[in-house]
């Protein structure tokens, strides 16, 4: 079965559109299993404090409670930014099968740009990567997000 990875990364521009329409900066996540979505997140850190609220972090949450289980295998998480290095550390505990992601992280992206955390062989699970997915639309929303901010002053 060929997966449309444009379908689930769409989903993913959604969210990400919910995180800006909060003032969030606009990053959206996306679990699949089996052809379907199970889990959805966005970035969350300036409405709850925390700096872990990223979409991925919630999207993974949900899908183990989604699931009944911490272990995310069978998965594919989609997120418009490439992930941090908390968000790729998680991707291998969680076990998920396979990241695709939109925009590339120069300042700190781990599945690939600075570092690759999710390939590493020294760790006991390997995330398969295709990126680039929806890459214009991704990082527009986020140079349109970071243009306004600075037009008004933040």
């Amino acid at each position: 079965m060929k997966i449309d990875h444009e379908i689930f990364m769409r989903e993913a521009l959604i969210e990400a559109r919910k995180a800006e329409e909060i003032g969030e900066v606009p990053i959206g996540a996306v679990i699949v299993k089996d052809g379907i979505i199970i889990a959805r997140g966005h970035n969350l850190r300036e409405t709850t404090k925390d700096p872990t609220a990223h979409a991925e972090m919630i999207a993974i949450h949900r899908a183990s409670r989604e699931l009944g289980g911490w272990r995310l295998h069978g998965c594919t998480l989609y997120v418009t930014l490439e992930p941090c290095q908390m968000c790729a550390g998680a991707l291998v505990q969680a076990r998920v099968d396979h990241l695709v992601y939109g925009a590339k992280d120069p300042k700190a992206g781990c599945a690939g740009t600075l570092f690759n955390l999710l390939q590493d062989e020294r760790f006991n699970h390997q995330v398969d990567i295709t990126s680039g997915v929806l890459e214009e639309e991704s990082s527009k929303m986020l140079k349109d997000f970071f243009t306004k901010l600075r037009k008004n002053g933040n």
